[in-house]
């Protein structure tokens, strides 16, 4: 388990990939100036939630249970993207599953396109 850290006042214990993904959801509000409310419930039964106001003059810290960083899935940071720009904010959501690949689709696709020649 790790910890986001928020104003040095309260802390939240993550599992490490939901935590690198947050990570980077997160970093890309923040280097782009914007901020975002985040909400979480607070235990695993689902009983009470906590919200936080996300910018980038607020410190964050994030330490990580694991030595190495787990490798990023692009549809889940932006899927929590997506939250983040809604008016309710940041909400932690399940990992899209990954979307099989169907041989020769992808070039189908791409020269329905015109992609490719």
């Amino acid at each position: 388990m790790g910890k986001l850290t928020y104003n040095s006042t309260l802390t939240v214990n993550l599992e490490d990939r939901l935590l690198a993904h947050l990570e980077a959801a997160i970093g890309t509000k923040l280097q782009h100036g914007e901020g975002c409310y985040f909400s979480w419930t607070d235990c695993p039964s689902g009983i009470g939630r906590t919200t936080i106001w996300l910018h980038p003059q607020i410190s964050l810290s994030y330490k990580y249970a694991s030595n190495s960083r787990p490798p990023l899935n692009a549809h889940w940071i932006h899927a929590l993207l997506f939250t983040a720009n809604s008016p309710a904010g940041l909400e932690i959501v399940l990992e899209p599953r990954p979307q099989p690949r169907v041989p020769g689709l992808e070039a189908a696709g791409n020269q329905a396109r015109g992609d490719v020649t």
